[in-house]
């Protein structure tokens, strides 16, 4: 598996940032960030991982495991339910409060109606 410090600068590159660009997004100083993608910093909160997950639009299990954080098995169990859980949050971007609740709801009611 690629390290930490590749993963971010390929996964950036490819998205066509800058470090000045992402810093400007996540609050996280170009300075750290080199240092992240030069693998100087191997280990950084999860905290920060997240928001660099949110900007460069990948998974942030992947980066976890790239940051030894979690296990790479882990990785392969979340990311067989990651389609689906990806599609539920782009939904439930447009949906009101108690329209969210509504689906939990729904989605209780399914379980309980294997049960």
């Amino acid at each position: 598996m690629k390290s930490l410090g590749i993963t971010l600068k390929e996964t950036r590159e490819s998205i066509s940032l800058t470090l000045r660009q992402v810093e400007e997004a996540t609050g996280i100083s170009n300075a750290y960030l080199s240092q992240l993608e030069n693998d100087k910093i191997k280990r950084p909160s999860a905290n920060i991982l997240y928001k660099l997950a949110d900007v460069y639009k990948i998974d942030l299990n992947v980066l976890l495991s790239a940051a030894g954080i979690i296990k790479k098995s882990s990785l392969v169990k979340s990311s067989v339910n990651n389609e689906w859980s990806n599609r539920i949050a782009f939904y439930a971007e447009n949906l009101g409060k108690n329209e969210k609740k509504d689906v939990l709801k729904y989605i209780e009611f399914l379980v309980n109606k294997k049960k």
